[in-house]
């Protein structure tokens, strides 16, 4: 690992431990084991520390999406093809890996932790956390859902809506189970009835 991807681990720790505000340039180089002035040759500031994690997070979501075979965004027709395509039992097993992702990958854990903290505090923190984790999200959702119920995937509904009923329930068990890595299987199972049910409500042919 080269100083500046240690520089980006130890910060990333310690903001979702402390928060950003919470953290100093010298906290992050203690840390490192350099002196402030080694750490400016490597980042300007604090704040371009965090804005190359805030990138790296976005390129290890891309890496996620590509590894797991999701579609971008480009194509939402061959997108909801794709997922249409489906069996229940590939939707579920689709559905399990992207949220171990978020709850148990080192990094995304950490820095849905560190914006959870500190988004009360710095307003620009809070539109990352909100875009990333709230309207991103939602508004990918919508677009497909909207596409699958034209394609006759998924019964005709409002989009919106179905975004938030499939959405909000994952988001709530991140966040409830963040600190209890003893009980997956628990979170999984949970889950799982989640959707199946979402499937059950709104799909057009059942597996």
């Amino acid at each position: 690992m080269t100083t500046k991807e240690l520089i980006i681990e130890k910060a990333l720790t310690l903001f979702a431990e402390n928060g950003y505000q919470g953290t100093s340039v010298k906290n992050i180089a203690d840390a490192v084991g350099i002196k402030d002035s080694s750490l400016y040759k490597h980042f300007k500031s604090k704040k371009e520390i965090f804005d190359t994690i805030v990138q790296e997070m976005s390129t290890r979501m891309e890496q996620m999406s590509l590894g797991y075979g999701l579609p971008d965004e480009a194509g939402m027709e061959s997108a909801a093809a794709l997922y249409g395509a489906l069996t229940l039992g590939d939707l579920l097993d689709l559905s399990k890996k992207i949220f171990l992702f978020y709850l148990k990958d080192e990094f995304a854990a950490r820095f849905r932790r560190m914006l959870t903290i500190e988004q009360y505090r710095d307003r620009e923190i809070y539109e990352v956390y909100r875009q990333i984790f709230m309207e991103a999200g939602i508004t990918y959702q919508a677009a497909l859902f909207e596409e699958m119920c034209r394609q006759g995937i998924f019964r005709s509904s409002s989009p919106e809506v179905m975004a938030l009923h499939f959405y909000a329930p994952i988001f709530f068990l991140l966040n409830k189970y963040d600190q209890e890595p003893e009980k997956e299987e628990e979170a999984l199972n949970v889950l799982e009835a989640h959707v199946r049910e979402f499937a059950r409500v709104y799909r057009q042919n059942q597996d």
